[in-house]
């Protein structure tokens, strides 16, 4: 072990021969388990303990469990058993997150359907949850891909729909080229897919989006319940991810154009430095204000930059380009006219499109003006040069110059409010705020996913698939027929889309995109809470008494996606008055990476480390408690700093010690070793405080201790011939909680001690222990006695010592003796139990 580990004295040999044998034990254990449902969570009205619900982010079917979910899996099941032992009705599901491209990918290779590579994924992953020993309730197992589950989250599809938060509109997407699919901008890492790796383009498209911006405030307003429950730079995350603005809209006239273009800034009070607008090439702005003479040029230079991701169009290292449109727009406050250019740092997606382009106090508005020839005006004096002649950008605070009305003003919110009134006045802008999040598109080109229950009628327009014909199940397609072709495979299946309008009865066509993922994993803790019900996607009650969860784990790379869209579809379930809260996740735990030699673990690296093989080498147990023992949670781990094998020669030194214990069960401890009492109820109270406090770590650090402690007691008292030490009941009381604290991180030699110890199994049932106050008070303390103001003795006393016998003993001790050469004293000054001072008479 890295930390802490225990050291190996003469009996550690006879100790790793302690007879524990992990494969047996660990298919004994899973047995009986799965025979008595013992991690089943109780829905009996009668059952009055309190409830806790402990949730895994659950995991994708792309293979067997690798060394990453070795580490999440078992900080999630250290509390679900930590907090069953300690009389909580425990809710610890799983399941599996089984739509998805890498099914889809695996069935075109293979010529088969995905499902087939999806569930046999899931079995093998269920036989390895299952081996490792997690504390599992598998009454509640689901599978995103079953048409149970896929049946209410179309279901919930429609009820968005209703509410006006699912539509679809026209535009520009992210498209990856290799699957051939549209990407939320959540899923462009860097400018590539985050599956394959391919550079990202665009593409214009009708696609399906949920209008999470209506509930951006609340998303924020919302995270002051999760403030000190929830990992802070999570929270930074969607905070900047949702990106509040406040500011002003302003509205332009373009030449030719009825309605003005309506412009979001954050500095309204830089208007009168606002030289020239920009559009996004790929906004529908550009392409209907360009003039006849500059569309050629146009739509050549469009069809460029869609080739560029947005992450290097926003590049500050991206050498800007553009092409002017061939109109003109009016300043609102001065009236001047400005010339309109495409280009390629902006984003389409920035309310209309449409930037004012202030120069002089915008870096790359300068950088965009001094390439093209463009006027820049100083509108702010910071007391810098001029930017047209510096080329540096001017952003800080001065004076405003240049400004009309707000000349000589030097307070930046009064030069905002100035000109806010004005607009206000002109009917030219408004105040307002506005967010970096956009509309979550979830539209998907391909086949392994949740179908899209709309009906496209040319009469009707868009009409839900009625609740009795539920769910719109996926058509047999496998093999070639998934290939990516630009569309989705589904308009492939003529007969599965043809269908009849189900409010006019005319022919119609079903829609043939399916669901992002993300839909699928943003209610499925819900359904957890009623598996299986059949008349809706949960039961209220259900959800009433076991949610919010209580604590999630998973990793922090989801901190924009999944969460973002787990809060989302809370609170739109809240109004829809299906549940009675707004955040889903009370606790979030961030689990850190499993690395090798410093970097990730992967094939080409050659550092990967099979979990499988460690398991078979080590033993569950070892492997479980040495990624729990490495680190704090949150902090990445290297496996080849860590030692299994010093883990499993401690376990099995916490073996030996059930069996050695000779005391009978229910040997009253008080009679036993009084120093042992005391670490053993030591070791609880700091192992309950750490467990709360999420230091895994640490808490087995205090079990190496106790067991050491234990050692010594068993060793010291045991003479040839005398198992004195053994037959100590404080000795059984130290192993019995050895044998609780070690269930949480190796529950199988801890079903092994603990059925040796003669308890009926299980231990995951026995209760957790509360420290007697009593032993964990100091026996003696250090008490200090003056003699006028100087220290002259330092005595050990009891913490009960009386005034009377605290001078006592003062007065018996010859350095004060000395000290007062004979002399009385005259007054005693006493703080119990630290200190005494004697003043003598002359």
């Amino acid at each position: 072990m890295s930390q802490g580990e225990p050291k190996h004295d003469a009996a550690t040999v006879s100790e790793e021969r302690s007879g524990y044998d992990a494969p047996a034990a660990e298919a004994k254990w899973q047995k009986y388990w799965a025979e008595h449902e013992t991690f089943k969570a109780s829905d009996a009205p009668d059952d009055k303990r309190q409830r806790r619900y402990v949730l895994d982010m659950f995991p994708y079917p792309s293979g067997d469990l690798h060394m990453g979910h070795a580490e999440a899996y078992a900080m999630g099941d250290v509390l679900a058993r930590s907090w069953r032992m300690q009389g909580f009705n425990v809710m610890h599901p799983i399941g599996w997150d089984s739509f998805g491209l890498p099914a889809e990918n695996a069935a075109i290779k293979n010529n088969e359907h995905p499902a087939r590579w999806t569930y046999e994924n899931i079995a093998t992953q269920k036989k390895s949850f299952q081996r490792y020993g997690l504390s599992l309730d598998w009454s509640r197992e689901l599978h995103t891909s079953d048409e149970e589950y896929y049946h209410w989250t179309q279901w919930l599809f429609i009820q968005f729909f209703k509410k006006g938060l699912a539509y679809q509109k026209d535009g520009y997407v992210n498209w990856c080229p290799k699957d051939q699919t549209v990407l939320a901008n959540e899923q462009v890492k860097e400018g590539r897919c985050e599956r394959c790796g391919t550079l990202v383009t665009k593409r214009e498209l009708k696609q399906w989006y949920f209008r999470i911006t209506e509930y951006a405030q609340r998303l924020l307003d919302d995270m002051a319940q999760l403030e000190g429950k929830w990992p802070e730079r999570v929270l930074a995350m969607q905070r900047n991810w949702i990106g509040r603005s406040e500011g002003a809209w302003v509205k332009f006239h373009i030449d030719g154009r009825d309605e003005p273009v309506t412009v979001f800034t954050t500095r309204p009070d830089t208007l009168y430095g606002a030289t020239f607008m920009v559009v996004a090439p790929d906004a529908a702005l550009a392409d209907e204000v360009v003039t006849d003479e500059h569309r050629a040029a146009f739509e050549a230079y469009r069809e460029k930059t869609n080739h560029s991701t947005e992450i290097e169009r926003q590049s500050t290292e991206h050498v800007k380009t553009g092409v002017p449109l061939g109109v003109e727009a009016t300043n609102p406050v001065n009236g001047e006219k400005i010339p309109v250019w495409a280009a390629d740092y902006v984003l389409s997606e920035y309310g209309s499109g449409a930037v004012m382009a202030v120069p002089a106090h915008d870096q790359r508005d300068l950088d965009f003006a001094l390439k093209y020839g463009l006027p820049v005006r100083q509108v702010i004096d910071t007391g810098e040069g001029d930017p047209a002649q510096t080329g540096v950008a001017t952003a800080g605070d001065g004076a405003y110059m240049n400004s009309g009305p707000l000349d000589g003003l030097k307070d930046k919110e009064s030069g905002k409010k100035t000109i806010v009134e004005q607009l206000q006045a002109q009917g030219t802008g408004e105040q307002t705020v506005t967010y970096r999040l956009r509309d979550w598109l979830l539209s998907r080109q391909r086949f392994w996913g949740c179908p899209i229950p709309i009906i496209h009628c040319p009469n009707c327009g868009d009409v839900p698939v009625p609740d009795d014909q539920l769910p719109v199940k996926l058509p047999d397609l496998r093999g070639e027929a998934l290939a990516p072709k630009g569309i989705s495979p589904l308009a492939a299946a003529t007969q599965w889309k043809s269908v009849t309008c189900p409010v006019c009865g005319k022919p119609a066509e079903r829609d043939t995109d399916t669901m992002d993922t993300f839909v699928d994993s943003s209610w499925y803790f819900f359904r957890y809470c009623s598996p299986h019900d059949d008349q809706g996607p949960f039961r209220a009650e259900d959800v009433a008494r076991w949610a919010p969860v209580d604590q999630y784990i998973g990793g922090a790379e989801h901190a924009t996606m999944h969460l973002l869209y787990a809060r989302f579809f809370t609170k739109v379930l809240k109004d829809l008055g299906m549940i009675d809260f707004v955040e889903p996740f009370t606790r979030l735990l961030n689990q850190g990476q499993v690395i090798n030699q410093g970097k990730a673990m992967s094939k080409s690296l050659g550092n990967g480390v099979n979990l499988g093989e460690q398991l078979d080498k080590y033993g569950v147990d070892a492997v479980r408690l040495t990624v729990v023992f490495a680190g704090p949670p949150d902090e990445d781990i290297d496996w080849a700093d860590l030692s299994p094998k010093s883990s499993l020669r401690f376990l099995q030194r916490a073996h030996r010690l059930a069996g050695e214990v000779t005391s009978p069960l229910g040997a009253d401890p008080a009679s036993g070793d009084r120093p042992l009492r005391r670490a053993t109820h030591k070791a609880i109270s700091e192992i309950t405080d750490l467990l709360a406090a999420g230091r895994f770590n640490v808490a087995i650090a205090r079990i190496m201790e106790l067991v050491n402690a234990t050692r010594k007691t068993v060793d010291g008292h045991n003479a040839p011939n005398s198992n004195a030490g053994s037959d100590d009941p404080a000795v059984r009381e130290a192993v019995e909680f050895i044998a609780q604290a070690l269930s949480l991180f190796a529950p199988y030699v801890s079903e092994e001690m603990w059925e040796v110890l003669g308890h009926a199994p299980s231990i995951a049932d026995s209760s957790w222990p509360t420290a007697d106050p009593a032993l964990l008070a100091a026996e003696e303390v250090t008490m200090v006695v003056q003699v006028q103001g100087k220290v002259r003795a330092k005595l050990s006393v009891s913490p009960q010592i009386t005034e009377q016998q605290a001078i006592e003993a003062a007065m018996a001790d010859s350095n004060v003796q000395r000290a007062l050469n004979g002399r009385p004293v005259v007054k005693t000054i006493t703080k119990l139990p630290r200190m005494v001072s004697l003043v003598p008479g002359k």
